[in-house]
């Protein structure tokens, strides 16, 4: 994910974030329940998708869905003033390429309260519809890339924000949002907390060959994002790669709430 509208702090981004990925590795796998994930995305029955912002540049739909690329979650929002200037574009284009497509927000807790920030992406792209290709928008929960690793937030504050930011999700657009996030990250900063997970879809960000361990509470992951140099017809150079946990009728039906 990249978390801002200039080149260097994307690349600062993905620094931390690959920081985080390889802290998971060293995560006790029994802290987590891994009902349903396979060891590999070779070995898994999933279907292939993407995450994309402004960074990757003008992209080809129609030669990404033709590459097998079938979901996509396009960066909306950051905090509650960045708008991605990509967005509108790349968000029309997907569907009508056949993509189905979500919209992300990027987090900065410390910036305004949880619901502020949703009613912010709800305005600004991240409303839903039920239209067979319309994901439930996703927040992109990570380590902070402008100071302080959880945000100068304590574990308490933090699951206070996440869950203020949910409810105002949920009243606004009638869905559970799904949630980007590490599993180091998330354990370190929520306190290993287990609240959303009976609700909200787990997208795992783990640069790896098998998902690892996943928050504690957390049945199974929907999304799976396995590599952040994925190369894709349509789009100019590395993209992260991700994986839905099932075909791609189950995940029309998550589209469509269903």
């Amino acid at each position: 994910m990249t978390s801002t509208s200039t080149d260097g702090t994307a690349r600062r981004t993905r620094t931390g974030l690959r920081r985080f990925a390889a802290a998971a590795l060293a995560i006790v796998a029994a802290t987590a329940t891994m009902v349903g994930v396979s060891a590999s995305p070779a070995m898994a029955a999933t279907t292939p998708g993407i995450d994309i912002s402004n960074h990757q540049g003008a992209i080809n739909w129609t030669s990404v869905r033709n590459a097998g690329i079938q979901f996509a979650f396009i960066k909306s929002t950051e905090g509650t003033s960045y708008l991605d200037p990509r967005f509108d574009t790349n968000y029309v284009a997907a569907y009508n390429a056949g993509v189905i497509r979500g919209a992300y927000h990027f987090a900065l807790p410390d910036r305004s309260s949880g619901a502020v920030q949703a009613n912010f992406l709800a305005n600004n792209g991240g409303a839903w519809s039920a239209d067979s290709r319309t994901l439930p928008a996703a927040l992109d929960l990570e380590a902070n890339p402008y100071g302080a690793y959880c945000y100068g937030l304590s574990t308490a504050g933090m699951r206070s924000w996440v869950q203020s930011f949910l409810d105002q999700y949920r009243a606004r657009t009638g869905r559970h949002a799904v949630i980007y996030t590490t599993t180091s990250f998330w354990n370190t900063c929520t306190g290993s907390w287990s609240g959303p997970w009976a609700n909200s879809p787990l997208w795992v960000a783990r640069w790896a060959s098998s998902v690892g361990a996943l928050p504690p509470g957390a049945p199974f992951w929907t999304f799976w994002q396995y590599t952040s140099s994925g190369a894709v017809a349509g789009i100019s150079g590395n993209v992260d790669r991700n994986h839905f946990n099932g075909a791609r009728d189950r995940l029309i039906a998550l589209a469509n709430n269903t």
